[in-house]
């Protein structure tokens, strides 16, 4: 486990991520791509199997995002649909409790139905994590969404976080608490 600048620990969490630094990333990150997450009331194990889970888009394009690798099929998508930013959310298992199906269904069709009434493209996808002790997460890849507001229709949504992707097609971790 990474550890904490000196000065900055306490009953906080302060965690440091390199994102990337594997042998699929295109790039080794830079500097500015290392995050802190600092004071979230998320908890660690959780916030791992996020950057561990699997962001399955479908469509006529099928493709898999992972937090901190670039992603070409994205960037592919983002110039064939004109757009330049993306963001993976979804409305089911609020603050990660885990809900039942029906509920989850209900959940994520008034998200689809909030997504049309604005006028955004969107394509179904599911987050799954690939040890699968979690079950898959319907989802959506929201085309030409600003991180703002993709942050505030996660939290709308009673979301820990969100995948938003950047200009770059890279995926990253957004906590919303």
């Amino acid at each position: 486990m990474p550890t904490c600048p000196p000065g900055q620990g306490g009953s906080q969490l302060r965690m440091w991520l390199f994102l990337g630094a594997t042998k699929r990333a295109k790039r080794r990150p830079s500097i500015t791509e290392v995050f802190l997450f600092s004071s979230s009331v998320i908890d660690p194990e959780t916030i791992q199997a996020y950057l561990e889970t699997d962001y399955h888009v479908h469509g006529d394009a099928p493709t898999t995002l992972k937090v901190g690798i670039a992603s070409p099929a994205l960037a592919n998508l983002y110039t064939a649909s004109r757009v330049s930013t993306s963001a993976f959310i979804t409305a089911c298992n609020p603050f990660s409790q885990s809900f039942d199906e029906a509920a989850n269904i209900q959940r994520q069709a008034l998200l689809a139905q909030q997504l049309k009434t604005r006028g955004l493209t969107f394509i179904e996808g599911i987050g799954q994590h690939p040890s699968n002790k979690w079950p898959g997460e319907a989802s959506f890849l929201v085309l030409d969404l600003s991180l703002e507001a993709a942050k505030v229709l996660g939290a709308q949504h009673e979301q820990n976080a969100i995948i938003w992707c950047d200009p770059d097609a890279l995926p990253q971790l957004i906590l919303l608490r």
